[in-house]
């Protein structure tokens, strides 16, 4: 099938070279004109473990192209998806759309045979509903059809996600589209993935819902790390009891500084603005909105505290800058909010991150990042983990003792017992360990 994929962003990117992988033919279109030129040489905007070699791969075997020129996607496209960026939109927390309907218009005037269009970025109830009635009024009715079909891809693992999903859904109001659809992801069905056909609205709540149900596990052990910290409990070990229910299961129930990326964040706070339209406060999405910011925040307090009370004029030695491990991307990281904080204090950064010093010294001033973790260390006050790559799960803590001012470890994901650098002679402080 003939596919043209708008946007080249983390979802379209990825999305429109698997949908290579399975055997389509498909172009990726961005008006970025340095993007574009950059990934027909192989060089990728995001890091991804595995993109580059299978885009290098479909690109080869002219599966996957990429072009500025939407008239040329569009051509012989049967289905065309729409993954721009919805960004959350200043003062309300809605989804900013403007991208979404201005790829649509300007799709609409190369539309002039059936045709597909499918939202794959994440867009509140009711936006395929208004794309279709954009569209009735450029198109006759019987060249296309609007579909939903939301992604769940997570960044670090996306590829995996995406050819073994645990399941797809497809929101479609007619069966041609639904015919067609399930042919895009045949691939899919032989493998038995379930795959789940609903109405357009239901699809798109059903992303929003997932997303919202997964930061509430984090802001809900977020809170008990907090109360095991006052009572001298181990919040894995609670983590661990909780989640062998398999009603309740052991993922995102991994205590930290806050969820941030992409997603989570805008998306609850787009979810809780949806329902203020209509009227119904979301009082538990609200409050995992609520408990996220205060937590990023509450995190440098923390640090500072494990310094004795004070970081003024200190030497701070931050470990991982991104929101998560195996990605660049820096969106909403808590690091965001903790080193502004830590510098208000007094305190000197130096940091390092295996992927994401680029992107963060764009957003991040008067930090001085260094090409390998020792480099931070050389004379710190103390050693701050934020992002759990797993370079850092086993550094050589008697050569971080060696070159530290103060034997100072502040763990942020728990990726070390307590007793290990207690051993090697650091003050440790971890996250709701019983301290």
């Amino acid at each position: 099938m003939k596919i043209a994929v708008i946007g080249t962003g983390y979802v379209g990117l990825v999305s429109g070279t698997c949908f290579s992988e399975f055997g389509h033919e498909v172009t990726c279109v961005d008006k970025d004109a340095k993007k574009i030129d950059a990934l027909e040489r192989g060089i990728m905007p995001i890091y991804e473990p595995g993109l580059d070699s299978m885009v290098g791969r479909n690109v080869d075997a002219g599966r996957l192209k990429f072009t500025t020129s939407l008239q040329e996607a569009m051509e012989g496209a049967r289905a065309v998806f729409i993954a721009v960026g919805t960004p959350s939109r200043r003062g309300d927390g809605h989804a900013d759309l403007q991208y979404v309907f201005a790829a649509v218009e300007e799709a609409a005037a190369y539309i002039n045979d059936y045709t597909v269009v499918i939202t794959k970025s994440t867009v509140p109830v009711g936006t395929g509903a208004e794309i279709k009635a954009r569209l009735t009024t450029l198109l006759s009715p019987d060249l296309f059809d609007v579909a939903s079909n939301p992604e769940f891809l997570r960044e670090g693992a996306a590829i995996e996600d995406f050819m073994r999903p645990d399941r797809v859904v497809v929101g479609v109001d007619s069966d041609k589209a639904q015919v067609l659809l399930r042919e895009l992801y045949r691939p899919l069905f032989l493998n038995e993935t379930p795959v789940v056909f609903t109405n357009r609205e239901t699809a798109e709540v059903i992303k929003y819902a997932a997303n919202a149900f997964l930061a509430t596990k984090i802001s809900f052990i977020n809170e008990m790390a907090d109360l095991c910290e006052l009572v001298g409990a181990d919040v894995q070990q609670v983590a661990r009891g909780i989640g062998l229910d398999n009603r309740i299961g052991s993922k995102f129930l991994h205590a930290g500084p806050g969820f941030g990326g992409s997603c989570f964040p805008k998306d609850t706070r787009a979810l809780v603005s949806t329902a203020d339209q209509y009227g119904l406060p979301l009082r538990i999405v609200r409050s995992v909105v609520e408990v996220n910011e205060e937590r990023k925040r509450a995190m440098a307090d923390k640090i500072i505290k494990a310094c004795g009370g004070s970081v003024q004029g200190k030497k701070l030695a931050l470990l991982g800058l991104t929101f998560k491990p195996n990605t660049d991307d820096m969106r909403e990281s808590p690091s965001l909010d903790i080193i502004p904080a830590l510098q208000k204090a007094g305190a000197v950064i130096h940091a390092h991150d295996p992927k994401g010093m680029e992107e963060a010294e764009k957003l991040l001033s008067n930090v001085t990042f260094h090409d390998d973790p020792y480099g931070t260390m050389k004379d710190a006050d103390a050693l701050v983990i934020v992002t759990e790559w797993n370079q850092f799960r086993a550094l050589d803590l008697d050569r971080a003792k060696g070159l530290m001012k103060e034997a100072v470890l502040v763990d942020l994901r728990n990726i070390y017992a307590k007793a290990a650098p207690e051993n090697h002679g650091f003050r440790y402080t971890g996250i709701g360990r019983g301290e």
